[in-house]
């Protein structure tokens, strides 16, 4: 099947933030005189802020979850002024979209200020025209609603737009939105139940939709 856009998770799937995010959420939660659970911190992987929040909560319970979060964001943004990593061959898998023609877009779980900060620190800035994040739909992610009105924005059909998503809450997304989902695993292995070819890196999730690298 040939596709007429691509449409690009951010967090751990164009950019390695899940590491920056746990190195300085493990701190923060420290500072605070708590352990980060690396089991939970997974589960925020690919969720809202409020969602995330939540299961903070449901977790812990009665915890300064404010204070907490701001200590956790100031870490995050220091790490991120020293330059965000690219995931594996990312510069050449969009050279390759644009080689084939395809508008691409991006569909994140981030507010519109996280998104614009994380893009300008890895330099992706220049090269989307559409960003979609949670500012701008009713619902996130695992919702559909992302990835429907990126491919609105890019003017084409969500059955004719391929997406790349790391997690399985993003995965779970675009799969509702009717796109066609690659899931290239970041800290957490794919169940599979919502992708439909499971790639070890972009090159490979590209190539296997018939799109040269």
């Amino acid at each position: 099947m040939k596709f007429d856009a691509v449409i690009f998770d951010l967090d751990g799937t164009l950019i390695d933030t899940e590491a920056l995010g746990w190195q300085a959420g493990r701190a923060a939660f420290e500072a605070h005189g708590i352990a980060l659970d690396e089991d939970l911190f997974h589960q925020l992987v690919g969720k809202d802020k409020g969602t995330g929040g939540q299961i903070l909560r449901d977790f812990y319970g009665d915890i300064d979850l404010e204070s907490i979060n701001r200590h956790w964001l100031e870490g995050v943004n220091a790490l991120y002024a020293e330059g965000i990593p690219h995931k594996k061959g990312l510069m050449e898998a969009l050279a390759a979209v644009d080689r084939a023609g395809l508008p691409k877009a991006i569909a994140t779980s981030s507010q519109l200020d996280e998104a614009a900060l994380k893009m300008a620190k890895s330099g992706l800035d220049a090269h989307f025209d559409v960003v979609v994040t949670v500012a701008h739909v009713e619902r996130a992610k695992p919702a559909p609603d992302p990835y429907l009105l990126a491919a609105e924005k890019l003017g084409v059909a969500p059955e004719r737009a391929l997406a790349f998503e790391d997690s399985e809450t993003g995965a779970e997304a675009a799969f509702a939105a009717g796109l066609t989902v690659v899931q290239v695993p970041d800290v957490i292995p794919s169940s599979r139940r919502f992708a439909h070819f499971v790639a070890d890196d972009l090159a490979s999730g590209l190539e296997w939709a018939g799109i040269e690298v």
